[in-house]
């Protein structure tokens, strides 16, 4: 079996939304949950950047920014929804954030109201 991409890292981030989820429940604004991720992680003393701006240019020229929900140790991008359930449009935003920033691995997570959904994405395919 190949060894999983990050598995450290992978792991102690999903502990994270885990400690959230049981703590907080589902269904609550994707804001708090990005504030609580943030101060678990600050206090798992794990690296990370919030709400990071990437512009975006075609040709040379600015068209647009995106922002990266966390962008963790700086090999983990983290996004995270507040919805009834996933959707292929989520992948496929973190699928190009990935491709953009030269990331091999996000987590998409979902806080919905009756459970937490995690989904590993690599660059190229997804796992659950």
């Amino acid at each position: 079996m190949a060894d999983l991409v990050e598995k450290e890292l992978s792991y102690q981030v999903n502990g994270v939304l885990f400690d959230v989820y049981n703590e907080l429940g589902g269904g609550y604004p994707e804001k708090y949950y990005q504030r609580a991720i943030a101060l678990a992680l600050a206090k798992k003393k794990i690296t990370f950047q919030e709400q990071l701006m990437i512009p975006l240019a075609y040709e040379g020229a600015s068209i647009g920014r995106f922002f990266l929900d966390f962008l963790i140790d700086g090999r983990l991008i983290l996004e995270i929804k507040s919805a009834p359930k996933l959707y292929p449009r989520d992948q496929k935003q973190i699928l190009s954030y990935l491709q953009r920033h030269h990331i091999q691995i996000g987590i998409l997570a979902n806080f919905h109201r009756q459970e937490l959904q995690i989904k590993r994405i690599l660059r190229g395919n997804s796992r659950s």
